[in-house]
């Protein structure tokens, strides 16, 4: 909300608050922003001087106090002090930070339909709040919605009237906003909620359009479009249109309810804010090993390159198999328990712990640990095995038939014998053993 200085006319303190800057003047007096000794900041409005003797004002000034203190709930301004017996009647509430729907969408144009949704929503569960306080408020409009964190507020019920009661007139000439008022207003008929909802489906229109339904013009041209002629909702997003177009029905009967109202603006506002996500393109991730920009036209024109038979296909991270690397210039998900098939997932041995992958013949690569010990296996048995060949050829001694000077053949018996030299004793004896029949 925008702030002035105060002029040179506008009073310093009023009650027990302090003012500091002008937060707007309307038809009938002064907005400031105070402070009470706490520090509480509040907005404090005053009647006029010259309005002040007005008794019409005066009791207009005493309604809207009354309303502030009836209405329950977060959709207005909290009121915190009042005082209509003054010279110049004021009260103050709590201070809403935030602009204006009016001044928002004057600055940054009209709203997305999700965003007009919600605050349409929130503003018709206000609404409830209010008719159930037995109140109409008679004058919404863009710039009487102050966009707080929290959610909008309405303010300003300085033409509040209990229902059923009859507009307030000057010469035949209606109290309010024109382009915001209803066909009965204008008639001077009885005020109802519909009054309200009405002047809600043209707020709507003019956050979605930044524009009035009804136009511009003098406020006799304004106020005749809004008796006589349909509204134009060129510009309003398809799913708020027809939900616009029954708030702004001439016959009041035919416009929804507040209840109504509230529950349908919650179901658009959620099912534009999901068609939001799902058109909102998904990220891009870089891919490091792939180029970009005019490199990548070119990389994407070259011919794709075929392996010769029988070399193995590049290993890629993350893929099983020796698989080749995705097209479209992603990393690949690996591959969970692929085998022959592909189909089942990888068989898992041990104590949960998942088998050795497969290669791409389907034979399981080798373990170095299981070679090392078929290699000390394979050492230790031809060790072995030569040791034993060694032992077995100690024991049987020479050779037999080896030369003329230790064998001789033994022509009888057909085999070899030894012949010793003479003198040997043994030999004696052998040789008397060979001699014997």
């Amino acid at each position: 909300m925008a702030m002035m200085r105060l002029r040179r006319e506008d009073p310093r303190v009023v009650g027990s608050f302090r003012l500091h800057r002008r937060l707007g003047a309307g038809g009938m007096g002064v907005v400031y922003l105070g402070s009470d000794r706490r520090g509480q900041r509040v907005a404090l409005k005053v009647i006029r001087p010259d309005l002040a003797e007005d008794q019409e004002f005066r009791s207009r000034f005493a309604r809207e106090v009354s309303a502030a203190r009836r209405i329950r709930g977060g959709c207005t301004a909290r009121l915190v002090a009042a005082d209509l017996e003054a010279d110049r009647p004021w009260f103050a509430t709590q201070y809403v930070p935030g602009p204006s729907l009016h001044d928002k969408v004057a600055e940054e144009g009209p709203m997305s339909a999700a965003d007009v949704a919600a605050v349409g929503a929130a503003l018709s569960e206000g609404l409830v709040a209010v008719h159930e306080a037995g109140v109409v408020h008679r004058d919404l409009k863009p710039s009487n919605i102050l966009l707080s964190p929290k959610g909008p507020r309405i303010i300003d019920f300085g033409i509040a009237w209990a229902t059923g009661a009859s507009t307030l007139t000057h010469v035949g000439t209606a109290v309010g906003s024109p382009g915001f008022l209803a066909p009965e207003q204008v008639r001077g008929a009885a005020v109802t909620p519909a009054t309200d909802v009405f002047a809600l489906g043209a707020t709507l229109a003019y956050a979605a359009t930044n524009d009035s339904p009804f136009g511009h013009g003098s406020s006799e041209v304004m106020l005749y479009r809004v008796v006589h002629e349909e509204p134009q909702l060129h510009g309003v997003p398809d799913a708020l249109a027809p939900l616009v177009r029954a708030c702004l029905a001439k016959d009041p009967e035919e416009r929804p309810s507040t209840l109504q109202l509230s529950l349908r603006l919650k179901e658009i506002a959620a099912r534009e804010a999901q068609g939001m996500a799902d058109v909102r393109p998904p990220a891009q991730r870089n891919d490091p090993d792939r180029p970009s920009g005019r490199l990548a036209e070119q990389y994407a024109e070259q011919p794709t390159q075929r392996r010769p038979q029988g070399t193995p296909p590049p290993r890629t991270g993350g893929t099983n198999g020796g698989s080749r690397p995705s097209q479209s210039g992603a990393r690949p998900a690996p591959a969970r328990g692929t085998g022959r098939s592909g189909s089942r997932p990888a068989p898992r041995s041990g104590a949960g712990r998942p088998a050795p992958r497969t290669t791409g013949t389907g034979r399981r690569p080798a373990n170095p640990r299981l070679l090392r010990q078929r290699l000390f296996v394979f050492v230790v048995v031809t060790l072995l095995v030569a040791l034993g060949i060694a032992a077995a050829q100690g024991c049987q001694g020479p050779a037999r038939g080896l030369d003329d000077g230790g064998t001789r053949k033994d022509v009888r018996h057909g085999q070899s014998s030894y012949a010793p030299p003479p003198g040997d004793l043994m030999a004696e004896q052998y040789r008397s053993q060979l001699d014997r029949p």
